[in-house]
């Protein structure tokens, strides 16, 4: 039987080749798709920087590696904000609470970007800058700088969910802000897609369906921030962390009216084991003319506020406030987590040892600033993270709270 094959070398070394790009032809599909995907990254990523961030009159480059953008006010990122185009922005609210006057100077140097002495010049406000690797590390560039929305924080009072758990005081009534200082501790955080903050919580609405939150305090998040530095942040949501809000100034909304604090950069110092301790003052309140929430650094430091029309139920008045830490605990089997919350020590070690929240404030309807009542503690795994209330002339209502996370009793 005569063969097919043909007899040239010629022809037969074209035949192969032939074979060989067919062979390739059908391989590349996958790597196409793969450096295609890439390019669509790289392009998402680079808008995303874009619209955050904004022209600046000055850069301010921290020791800790941070740079700090001096953004002309109006052009922030408030302002992206569709609620916000043609409304009148505020530099001030138009009272404070009573009961909260300021006496003495105010600290400003409370941020490692200010140690070195530079400052952003009048009519601009400091925003840290968004990097491309802190957008690379997160999980999806549409949900940069939100809290996962199948793991968003449930109501700690009914015992947490998805991860987060919780060590708070709380207490349920109408409200119109909150007050409180709060230790900063550099707790460990184990894996770079946990977190550890302690924050000030001001609530309304339904869990899990319309819930509104207005929050303010610290964190530690490699995922976020690319370190293990306690850095100050906020964080808003109207339909409990669906597709609203996000952490500091990652999306707009917070109208932010200072040069003096960074949202989203270090804190310092802070406070060391049985040395030093060191807290920050912090005040949300809802200003009765116009109805925006105002939050308050320092104390003295007004950093800006959330316009009244962001929310629906918050519009009027708050329901919940809530104080405390929170961790994320990403084994969802096995061994609990090694993230620690607050010092990472169990609220019975007490000052120096354990992280604290002390004179714990509300404002009513009034705006008068009054001590908390009917304070409730609440630990959602006391045998990881504890706390422990009580109350004296000096520090009014405190608690302090906190603790290792795995442990002999927390497997």
């Amino acid at each position: 039987m005569a063969s097919c094959w043909p007899k040239s070398p010629v022809i037969i070394a074209f035949f192969f080749l032939v074979l060989l790009l067919i062979s390739s032809a059908a391989a590349s599909p996958a790597k196409n798709d793969s450096l295609f995907s890439r390019k669509v990254l790289r392009r998402m990523i680079r808008a995303k920087l874009q619209r955050l961030n904004k022209p600046s009159n000055k850069t301010i480059q921290s020791s800790d590696g941070d740079v700090i953008d001096c953004i002309p006010f109006h052009l922030q990122p408030a302002f992206d904000q569709l609620k916000l185009r043609g409304q009148k922005p505020l530099m001030e609210p138009t009272e404070r609470p009573k009961g909260s006057e300021i006496a003495g100077e105010v600290a400003e140097e409370m941020q490692t970007w200010r140690s070195a002495g530079e400052e952003c010049p009048d009519g601009t406000v400091a925003i840290r800058r968004t990097t491309y690797k802190d957008v690379l590390r997160a999980r999806a560039v549409g949900r940069f700088g939100r809290k996962p929305a199948s793991r968003a924080w449930q109501d700690s009072a009914a015992g947490g969910g998805g991860g987060h758990e919780h060590a708070v005081g709380y207490s349920y009534g109408e409200y119109y802000g909150a007050k409180a200082s709060l230790s900063v501790w550099a707790p460990h955080v184990a894996t770079p897609n946990e977190f550890s903050l302690s924050q000030i919580w001001v609530i309304s609405g339904s869990f899990g369906v319309d819930l509104n939150t207005i929050e303010a305090g610290w964190q530690v998040s490699p995922q976020l921030y690319g370190d293990s530095y306690p850095r100050f942040f906020t964080y808003w949501t109207t339909d409990s962390y669906q597709e609203t809000g996000c952490y500091n100034l990652l999306c707009s909304g917070f109208v932010q009216t200072t040069n003096k604090i960074a949202i989203g950069a270090a804190i310092s110092p802070i406070s060391s084991y049985y040395r030093g301790q060191f807290d920050i003052t912090l005040l949300v309140w809802k200003d009765p003319k116009h109805g925006h929430w105002w939050l308050e650094f320092g104390p003295g430091i007004l950093v800006g506020y959330w316009p009244s029309n962001l929310f629906n139920h918050l519009a009027r008045h708050a329901s919940m406030v809530q104080f405390g830490g929170e961790i994320f605990n990403s084994r969802a089997t096995g061994p609990h987590t090694l993230t620690q919350m607050g010092s990472g020590h169990f609220a019975g070690e007490g000052f120096r040892r354990a992280a604290y929240f002390r004179n714990l404030q509300v404002v009513d309807w009034g705006n008068s600033l009054l001590p908390l009542s009917g304070l409730r503690v609440l630990a959602d795994h006391p045998t990881c993270y504890d706390i422990r209330g009580g109350g004296n002339r000096v520090w009014g209502n405190y608690f302090y709270y906190g603790g290792p996370g795995r442990n002999v009793r927390c497997p």
